[in-house]
This record gives C-alpha cells, sequence and structure tokens, in this order.
C-alpha cells in the first residue's frame, strides 16, 4: 500500500487570463542547475513532484535525495518517478526512501523479472517484451506545483559540472508561475499510467524504520565527507545565471510532453510534428544543437530543401571523441557529406571543451544540450533529440516559447558552443572532410571509436539510434 494520498488533478492548462506571465530563466551552467534544485526543495511548502530517466547515486544524486527526506521530514508530499532502466540495482536505497511515509516512489515501464537485474531485463526483452525498448527520457522537477525545471539534465555529477573524468555541457529552463501548469498535467498523466508501477508492489521490497534509518545515516556520512564538502565549496563557486528571470506571457510559453502511452507503442510523438512545423516555418535561419543527430532519410531532404531556400541552417552535435554513445555517431556520419555539400553547416563538440582549465582542472566534454532555434523565435528547450529514439521510442518532454530575449540568449549559446576553441567546424575539400580546415579521420578518437562507429553505420539498426 502507497503511503501518501494521490493529489486531485490540475486543473486544464492553456487557458490563461489576459496580460498573465510567468517568471522564466535558462540554467545554462551545471551549478546552477544543482543549486536550483537544491534551494526549490528547500524553499518547498506543499510537494514535489520529480520526474526523471536517471538519478546517479553519487555526490550529487544523494546531496539532492537528503534534500528529499528533509522536505518531507518537514510535511512536503514527494513523488518521484524514475524510469526503470536506470533504477536497476539501486533496489535498496530506492525501497529505503519510499519507506518514508511522505514520499512515494514509483518505476515506470518496470521489467517483472527485475529482481535478476540486467539479466532479467535483457532476457525479457529477448523473449518479446519490446515495450522495455521504450524508455520514459522526461526530466522534470516541479515544486508546489507552480515551478519547474526541465531540459537536458538528468540527476547526477556529470550533468552538474562536478569533479569527474568528463562532464556534460547541457541546458534547463525554469518556468515559475501558472505556465507550469502543464508541466503538472503531464506529470499527473504519466503518474497514473499503468506503467507506473509503485515500488511497494515488487517482489520481495519492504520497507521498514531500520531500513530507513540506515539510509539516511549514509547520506549523512556522505553529506559530511570531505570530498563532498570540497564537491561543495567549488559548486558554490559556480552559482550563477546565465541571465535574471524573464518575464514572460503565458501564451507565448508551451510545455509540451508525450503521452505516457507512446511507451507501450500506443501513442505518437506529441514533439516531433512540433520540431517539424518549427523548421518548415524558418525564413533566415534554422539553430539546432542535438548532442545525438541522425536525420535519417527525411530529415536530411528536410534541412537540405531549407538551405535551398536561403535559410541559414547550423547544427552543433558531438564529435566522436567527445560523444558518450558511439553507436549513434555511426548512424549521423553517413548524412554528414550530403548535408555539407547542400550547405548545412555542422560543427561537432570538442572532447574538451574548453582551452583553459576549468574549477575542476582540464575535463573531457560531451554536449548534451536539446535545443532549436527558428529566426527571431520560438526556441525550443528540453530532453528532445534530432534522432529516431526521440521520434519513435522515448517519451520526451519540451518547452517551446515565443520572446526576443530568451531567443537571444539561445543564439548566444549557440555561438558559444560553435566557437572554433569548442567545437570544429565541418568542412568539404575534394570530396574529403574537413575540421576546422584539416583534412583527418575524427579528430581525437581511439581506433576502436572510429571501428565501433563505422560498423554501427553498416548495420540496419538507425530506427533504434
Amino acid at each position: 500500500m502507497e503511503q501518501v494520498a494521490e493529489a486531485a488533478p490540475p486543473p486544464p492548462a492553456g487557458s490563461h487570463p489576459p496580460g498573465a506571465t510567468s517568471e522564466v530563466g535558462l540554467l545554462a551552467d551545471g551549478g546552477s542547475a544543482f543549486w536550483a534544485r537544491m534551494h526549490s526543495a528547500r524553499a518547498a511548502t506543499r510537494t514535489l513532484d520529480l520526474q526523471y530517466y536517471l538519478w546517479a547515486s553519487d555526490v550529487t544524486g544523494r546531496l539532492l535525495v537528503r534534500e528529499l527526506l528533509a522536505a518531507a521530514d518537514r510535511g512536503v508530499r514527494v513523488r518521484l518517478l524514475i524510469d526503470d532502466l536506470y533504477g536497476l540495482g539501486h533496489e535498496r536505497a530506492i525501497s529505503a526512501l519510499n519507506g518514508h511515509p511522505m514520499i512515494t516512489v514509483r518505476w515506470f515501464n518496470a521489467s517483472r523479472w527485475r529482481k535478476w537485474g540486467w539479466v532479467g531485463f535483457a532476457s525479457e526483452l529477448l523473449f518479446g517484451n519490446w515495450h522495455l525498448n521504450r524508455r520514459m527520457h522526461n526530466k522534470a522537477w516541479i515544486t508546489d506545483g507552480e515551478q519547474v525545471i526541465c531540459g537536458g539534465r538528468n540527476i547526477g555529477d556529470r550533468y552538474f559540472d562536478a569533479p569527474a573524468d568528463f562532464n556534460f555541457r547541457d541546458l534547463d529552463i525554469e518556468v515559475k508561475g501558472e505556465a507550469a501548469q502543464e508541466a503538472v498535467a503531464a506529470f499527473e498523466a504519466y503518474w497514473r499510467s499503468p506503467l507506473s508501477r509503485p515500488v511497494s508492489r515488487l517482489p520481495r521490497m519492504r520497507t521498514r524504520k531500520s531500513l530507513l534509518k540506515r539510509f539516511r545515516r549514509r547520506l549523512e556520512d556522505s553529506a559530511a565527507s570531505a570530498g563532498t564538502q570540497e564537491v561543495l565549496r567549488d559548486m558554490r563557486g559556480l552559482r550563477r545565471r546565465m541571465e535574471r528571470g524573464l518575464d514572460i506571457a503565458n501564451d507565448a510559453i508551451r510545455i509540451i510532453a508525450d503521452p505516457p502511452d507512446k511507451a507501450r507503442g500506443q501513442a505518437e510523438s506529441a514533439i516531433g510534428p512540433v520540431v517539424a512545423k518549427l523548421l518548415a516555418s524558418a525564413q533566415r535561419e534554422a539553430l539546432l544543437i542535438s548532442p545525438y543527430f541522425v536525420p535519417g532519410e527525411a530529415g536530411t531532404r528536410s534541412l537540405i530543401g531549407l538551405v535551398e531556400r536561403g535559410v541559414r541552417v547550423s547544427v552543433i552535435t558531438n564529435s566522436l571523441a567527445a560523444t558518450d554513445v558511439v553507436a549513434v555517431h555511426g548512424g549521423y556520419a553517413r548524412y554528414r557529406q550530403r548535408l555539407l555539400e547542400a550547405g548545412v553547416e555542422i560543427f561537432e563538440l570538442r572532447s574538451i571543451g574548453e582551452t583553459k582549465s576549468g574549477v575542476f582542472g582540464s575535463r573531457g566534454a560531451s554536449l548534451h544540450t536539446k535545443a532549436v532555434l527558428v529566426d527571431d523565435g520560438p526556441s525550443m528547450i528540453g530532453s528532445f533529440n534530432l534522432d529516431p529514439r526521440s521520434i519513435d521510442l522515448n517519451t520526451e518532454m519540451a518547452v517551446l516559447i515565443q520572446h526576443s530575449a530568451l531567443t537571444r540568449l539561445v543564439r548566444r549559446l549557440h555561438a558559444k558552443l560553435a566557437a572554433p576553441e569548442r567545437s570544429w567546424k565541418l568542412g568539404l575539400e575534394g570530396g574529403r572532410l574537413t575540421w576546422n580546415g584539416t583534412p583527418g579521420r575524427e579528430p581525437d578518437a581511439t581506433w576502436r571509436r572510429r571501428a565501433l562507429a563505422w560498423t554501427v553505420g553498416c548495420l540496419p539498426i538507425e530506427s533504434q539510434l
């Protein structure tokens, strides 16, 4: 039995009083994104509704779980919906958290054989439960039903610029006000979906006060450790915002989420058609940022068609050396030359995103930002990649905003990422690919990465990328 009573469904979204506004801010650096979540948890008075694809058990992941417990202790109702794929192996910690009377945890699209871990998951997939190939990729942090942080970031050190071997260049958007109700409505739809499975109903998952007590003690020990305190000191130096909050008319803000039934193969993408329509409307410029960029035949023809109409098309994605999913690069590489020949600009993020050492020294970087900007707006920011998996398989979430100041910020971010010290600009010389004017083969990439990407590019698996 679940410990927390269900909330009443939110009022229908989309009807806003004339002139009403919400505050919107971009969280372009990891430190700001971490502290925004930390402060919102501490400020919560009624509810925290959280929906994530991945929640890592590392320094920042444990610190934010600690904040959830603190909020629950003072009477805040906490609901946490986690995609089951990355819940595997963390059953004990999640069971302990679910043992708090004010916290309810649910898995989304759970494996029925999950007690055997990854072996059970793979076996169930092998024996025909193909729905497990469809994952909940949404990211949403909702406070008191009136503030939402969503975008590309999961919860973990790599997403918040905490010390690690590499970190993601990522982007979130924060919406405070009535416009956040669309995110609330989306969360409720997922929470009430048949694919949302209570932790308490899983085999051998019994929460006990002693388990929660031990879990609290581990969290407190971790928070007090020298390593965690060093991370917090360094991250306090990153507490900045790209720009102060913007007051934007609610009617100019649209929060879109795929229906949860997409994860059962019973609903189409809600975001894919929006992106297609947005690009088709371009008159002068289309700026695309996507870490996993596999345009496919239809997408390639669409982008080439824009260039033929006189539209500047500029794409930023990961280089082979920078990507954290080498297989996707194999799917993308087959379209590069055609796009370049047609006049599409392509930039690939270097594996080291900064020429100077940052707070934590020189580290590898991987692009994780997902954004689309057309002309003077609107801008779209979210979890949606320009690849077949986001369109057809995974559920996604995005924010679409029409506002001149936000447009300038996204354009500035695109220019920053495309700068020569951060990205290679691809070109063609005598039919050969060049990176910043130098011919070669996938700069800084190992032969193993090149071999894997080439192999994947030859396989008929693009629909899975």
